[in-house]
């Protein structure tokens, strides 16, 4: 019986040595992949930070001085803590981890700074895995489909990574390809989350965070398919036809599955690069108004709204045939649908809550709103108003136009035009008074310099 046993421990002993070398010599299998290694480090990291929080402020007087020191060293080791693990886990790890660098308004400053580098650090796919998902989605091999396809990626996010490629017939475009296990580790992810945060909230109660693993529960879902990213690209395109300045790039469709996305290329800079834009020769602030009538349109006219217009997303060139200045606008898998614009005034009491409580559709407008913002202020455009300005005519027109619909009387509607191409004229006065004072401010400026410098006689 002894030596029986012990063979069986032999022959398990060589099974698992074997195992061991192979994957540790297998390239292409990373331990990280699978789930048990997943789920302790996650479960292994929360575990850390809720201790850390627990014992490290227990002795210290609530709102101190010295309360408010050490808590933001807590929250700056949490933070790194959790940075890692989303770097470790990948895929849905690091979608949630820049969503959660982007809640500006509601997380410490500590959370944000640290998480925010995790849009430039997506993992990214070899091109065996790129090769086996086009394989696998339109049936034949990259030679056969593509005049060339470049190795190395335009750029690599948390669900895919998009390839420069040119066409038999001579067409360059862009090629984003899923990361192959994405889709099958986001469900199982997202359950991990679930159970961890409502761990983490039996020992901090005011912890109110399952909100954001709803909405990855149901955001993710449309995110990894990259055929309804296709139809939101041609609907947004549609939608702002009417803005000469905006450029949606094209979809191939003969060429495009739930995990591989062909588009027209177009090259530009990142729309918060000022020096490319001084370099090329781009107003700036044509760019930050563009940006406002574009983004008001979709929240108060249209109430279809792009919701990740980080600047990766977004970049501006000038047109090559007319030389103007355009916004190219990528990246269209989350749009959030409003009802908002029929029941506004419902939202608006609840603004005054906690931010818990918003409506999911709020929080994804907030998070736009603060991305626009971080833009202009890149920029230095921030002072012209001229979001703000954008943004209410929008609102002004919404409105107008809801009032329309709500009432038969032709003198009612008349009324309601009058009114709204009086509100309208408001604020172009009021913008036009503001380029004054600041011509004025200008002129000023450059007297003082002449008066402390005079120029040589």
């Amino acid at each position: 019986m002894a030596r029986k046993a012990l063979k069986i421990a032999s022959w398990t002993s060589m099974a698992l040595a074997a195992s061991g070398i192979y994957l540790y010599g297998n390239k292409y299998l990373d331990p990280n992949d699978f789930g048990a290694v997943r789920v302790g480090r996650a479960v292994a990291t929360t575990a850390v930070i809720s201790y850390d929080y627990l014992t490290s402020l227990k002795s210290v007087p609530y709102g101190s001085e010295e309360y408010l020191q050490l808590r933001s060293k807590v929250h700056l080791r949490s933070a790194r803590r959790l940075c890692e693990l989303c770097c470790a886990n990948r895929g849905t790890f690091i979608k949630v981890g820049q969503h959660l660098g982007a809640l500006d308004y509601l997380l410490p400053e500590e959370y944000t700074s640290t998480l925010k580098v995790l849009h430039s650090q997506a993992p990214q796919s070899s091109m065996q895995e790129i090769r086996q998902v086009i394989r696998e989605d339109l049936g034949k091999e990259i030679h056969d489909l593509f005049q060339s396809f470049d190795d190395t990626p335009l750029g690599t996010a948390s669900l895919a990574q998009v390839h420069k490629a040119v066409l038999h017939d001579g067409r360059t475009v862009a090629v984003k390809v899923q990361h192959p296990k994405v889709r099958a580790q986001s469900s199982k992810d997202i359950l991990l989350m679930e159970v961890l945060v409502l761990a983490v909230k039996q020992l901090f109660p005011e912890f109110e965070f399952m909100w954001l693993v709803d909405e990855a529960k149901k955001n993710l879902p449309l995110e990894l398919d990259f055929l309804n990213e296709g139809r939101n690209a041609e609907k947004v395109s549609q939608m702002l036809k009417h803005f000469d300045f905006l450029k949606v790039p094209r979809i191939h469709w003969d060429l495009s599955t739930e995990r591989v996305l062909l588009m027209e290329f177009v090259d530009g800079g990142q729309v918060n690069d000022r020096d490319y834009m001084e370099k090329n020769k781009i107003d700036v602030n044509e760019i930050s108004r563009h940006l406002g009538k574009m983004y008001s349109e979709m929240i108060f006219v249209n109430g279809f709204v792009h919701c990740d217009p980080h600047p990766g997303n977004v970049l501006v060139r000038k047109h090559p045939g007319t030389g103007k200045a355009e916004i190219v606008l990528l990246d269209h898998g989350l749009y959030q649908d409003l009802e908002i614009r029929n029941n506004a005034a419902n939202y608006l009491p609840q603004i005054s809550r906690l931010l818990n409580h918003v409506p999911r559709q709020m929080l994804l407008i907030l998070k736009t709103n603060d991305l626009l913002r971080g833009i202009e202020a890149a920029l230095g455009t921030r002072a012209s108003a001229s979001s703000f300005l954008n943004m209410s005519r929008c609102c002004i027109r919404a409105l107008a136009e809801h009032k329309k619909k709500n009432t038969c009387s032709f003198f009612r509607r008349t009324q309601i035009s009058f009114s709204e191409a009086f509100n309208l004229w408001q604020i172009n006065l009021h913008e036009l008074i503001l380029r004054v004072k600041g011509l004025k401010l200008a002129y000023r400026v450059l007297a003082l310099i002449c008066w402390l410098f005079p120029a040589p006689l």
